[in-house]
């Protein structure tokens, strides 16, 4: 048996896969502890999961201006909210080394203090990559902000991590797991760490409950293709427009077309619910898209990786973050259309839809992404590597933090 502390950020999308692996490790009879937020851990891990509270906020949501696009939505991201999220979290991170003893820490790719206190602890480390933005270089084109960001890194490693170590904290020496495969992040630059693709952590929320969901509401009208339609957790407060223009755009097509909302901010208002158009505040989502006919979402990664393991194709529109980079993906995969977010009507949404729906070409696409997830093993081959790692390393590596 080994011991396992994943260290993770207040983000769904974060947690989300490290839970399947998590869930896999402990069937397989190891201890698994968690450094993060009790509250939103607790929330999204099954079971009674054993939470090292971390300082930090619960959200990133109120702290960031909605309207914020690009480099400045990057800048806010890592100046604002992961850099000080990582300051915050590490005197936690030290205290779970110390109590927990874990024989690898499995830090999140964007919450560094995992990274940099584990390497001053001397205690080894995998991360946890669950966008593949960083795998793609996407700042390659833009030396400033790349400098930029990696002596934001450097300061925070002066700080919190070991001052003498080198290379890139987002990518761990001995083991990175990606939770994606080639097939969807096309080339990418080779880093410096044993990178594992291992595809999208699904099980856990494929076997959890639909809650009150009225499926049959999915049976009123045989035969018409349903589409889910979702900005996903983390943009609640700003894509009411783009919401609506959606609705509007699978309303002019009552009779061939069919949607499923998720409006957990209620941007839409008083829109009523029937038999073209049906609302909700949450979905059972990785459930729910074995019934889907196309998606139209903000390319966040883990909507457009469940979407594309049930072999849906797509419809993106990014907001910021990693978005666009995995928009970009998704459209250089074949397996859907972007649009522009802040400016695509239901005219350009409603014709993007009519697309992937009808030509067989972006579902035949998604169709090749969904056998590559799946033969890429998911938890049970994320689990294998930290188990072969954990086996690797000498034991009783943690030492008392300082």
């Amino acid at each position: 048996m080994s011991r396992f502390l994943f260290v993770v950020p207040p983000l769904t999308g974060h947690i989300n896969p490290a839970a399947a692996v998590a869930a896999e490790l402990g069937a397989r009879g190891h201890e698994v502890a968690w450094a993060g937020r009790p509250e939103v851990v607790g929330r999204l891990v099954d079971g009674r999961p054993k939470v090292y509270e971390c300082a930090g906020p619960d959200s990133i949501e109120g702290l960031r201006p909605p309207r914020l696009r690009g480099v400045a939505a990057l800048k806010f991201l890592w100046d604002d909210f992961l850099g000080p999220l990582a300051e915050a979290m590490a005197p936690g991170v030290a205290a779970a080394i110390g109590a927990f003893r874990p024989d690898i820490v499995v830090g999140d790719q964007q919450t560094v203090a995992g990274a940099l206190v584990a390497e001053r602890l001397g205690v080894p480390y995998a991360t946890s990559s669950t966008t593949s933005a960083e795998l793609a270089d996407s700042m390659a084109g833009l030396p400033g902000v790349e400098g930029w960001l990696t002596a934001l890194l450097g300061r925070l490693r002066r700080r919190i991590g070991d001052p003498a170590a080198t290379g890139d904290p987002r990518f761990s020496p001995l083991l990175t797991l990606a939770f994606t495969t080639p097939e969807l992040v096309g080339s990418y630059p080779a880093p410096a760490t044993d990178l594992r693709f291992v595809g999208p952590a699904l099980s856990a929320f494929r076997r959890s409950g639909a809650g009150d969901f009225p499926w049959q509401w999915l049976d009123l009208a045989p035969g018409t293709p349903p589409v889910l339609i979702t900005l996903g957790t983390a943009n609640p407060d700003a894509g009411g427009r783009f919401l609506a223009e959606s609705v509007a755009a699978v309303r002019a097509r009552t009779g061939r077309l069919r949607a499923v909302v998720c409006d957990p901010g209620g941007l839409l208002g008083p829109v009523a619910s029937g038999p073209d158009v049906l609302v909700r505040a949450s979905l059972p989502q990785v459930a729910l898209l074995e019934r889907m006919s196309a998606v139209v979402c903000h390319a966040g990664h883990n909507t457009v990786t469940e979407a594309l393991w049930h072999g849906v194709p797509l419809v993106v529109a990014p907001i910021r973050d990693d978005q666009p980079v995995v928009a970009a993906q998704v459209v250089g995969a074949g397996a859907g259309l972007r649009v522009r977010f802040g400016r695509a009507g239901r005219e350009q949404i409603g014709a993007a839809l009519d697309a992937v729906v009808s030509e067989p070409r972006y579902r035949e696409a998604a169709h090749r992404l969904r056998d590559a997830f799946r033969k890429a093993g998911g938890e049970s081959a994320a689990a294998t590597h930290l188990e072969e790692l954990a086996s690797a390393v000498a034991p009783g590596a943690a030492r008392a933090p300082r």
